[in-house]
């Protein structure tokens, strides 16, 4: 199987996600992974011993198509599971973060198109026993299938690809105020990092959430208190949001956004895996104003800086009258 487009619109909350299966002894268990994230399918390669490999579960190395070197993660091995070879294994090879790795698992099943208001979040119980592993949970034709965060596992084997700040920036703005952020994201660690190190600049508040429904509950009710003497952006003055999220993706949660007449003034930028040159298309549709590819905090945060500023001078930018201006057209005529 290999991807060479995606078939979805943006903004229409549905995902795509591929479902694989791990063999333990007398147990399969179901996973998923969004289709977007999956270059291709194929079969076990072999496989090339690396220096100073990390974690048991990082087998080695085998050469891609395309020329590069991929390391091979054996899934099961990550999980804590006592897999079992059934059949020959299958290896997903995935793109995000600009990163391609291959995942061997026993075998896919098949794709599922679905709504992200069928995507459950997982219990705290379900976190703690696979590692904050598992972002959400599918019930499909009698059976559970758990989303994985391939994200948090990258990160934790190669810490030099979890998200990070290289350095603080501006100790705050240029005027002195405090932005307030709302900021949606179904990964409690990227919630906690990305709280902990914008407020740390002095320059932001942060509104933590778990996923775009809440944003949007949370943004529909501002909008409620918002008059013409205090708008919108005396509550929140910008959004950052992931996409892959339940009950409300981050592109249809900016699609909402933007086509509110009082919302829109808002900037939002995307903070994604998912943000590629193959998908950020999917982005400028539903009109995003930035959009970044995890995991650099640094660049984040100094655009959403960059934005809230822009979108400041556009508000108080003194507006000619429609009389004047057409005059002024036609004279330049």
């Amino acid at each position: 199987m290999s991807q060479t487009h995606i078939l979805l619109d943006a903004g229409t909350n549905e995902l795509e996600i591929v479902e694989f299966y791990l063999d333990e002894e007398g147990y399969r268990g179901h996973y998923g992974v969004n289709v977007a994230k999956v270059l291709e399918i194929i079969r076990m390669q072999p496989v090339t011993s690396m220096p100073q490999m990390r974690h048991a579960a990082v087998l080695g190395a085998f050469p891609h198509r395309d020329g590069r070197v991929v390391p091979m993660v054996d899934l099961a091995c990550y999980l804590g599971k006592n897999s079992v070879e059934n059949q020959e294994p299958k290896v997903i090879v995935t793109e995000f973060n600009n990163v391609i790795t291959g995942f061997r698992v026993s075998g896919v099943n098949r794709i599922h198109r679905l709504s992200w208001q069928a995507v459950e979040a997982p219990g705290e119980f379900l976190q703690r026993t696979s590692r904050n592993a598992v972002t959400g949970v599918v019930r499909l034709e009698g059976r559970v299938l758990f989303i994985l965060d391939m994200e948090a596992i990258i990160g934790e084997l190669d810490p030099a690809l979890s998200i990070r700040l290289n350095h603080m920036p501006g100790s705050e703005s240029d005027d002195g105020t405090v932005y307030t952020v709302l900021h949606a994201d179904d990964s409690g660690n990227v919630r906690n990092l990305v709280k902990r190190l914008l407020e740390q600049s002095g320059r932001f508040r942060v509104i933590s959430v778990s996923n775009g429904g809440e944003a949007w509950d949370l943004l529909s009710g501002l909008r409620a208190k918002a008059t013409t003497e205090k708008p919108v952006t005396a509550y929140v003055n910008a959004v950052i949001s992931d996409i892959e999220m339940p009950r409300l993706d981050g592109l249809t949660l900016c699609r909402q956004i933007k086509e509110d007449p009082l919302l829109k003034m808002l900037p939002v930028a995307l903070f994604s895996s998912l943000v590629t040159d193959r998908l950020e298309h999917k982005g400028e549709s539903v009109g995003v104003d930035a959009q970044f590819a995890k995991p650099d905090l640094q660049v984040l945060s100094e655009k959403v800086m960059e934005l809230i500023t822009q979108s400041r001078q556009a508000k108080y930018r003194p507006k000619i009258p429609t009389h004047l201006s057409e005059r002024s057209e036609r004279k330049d005529a």
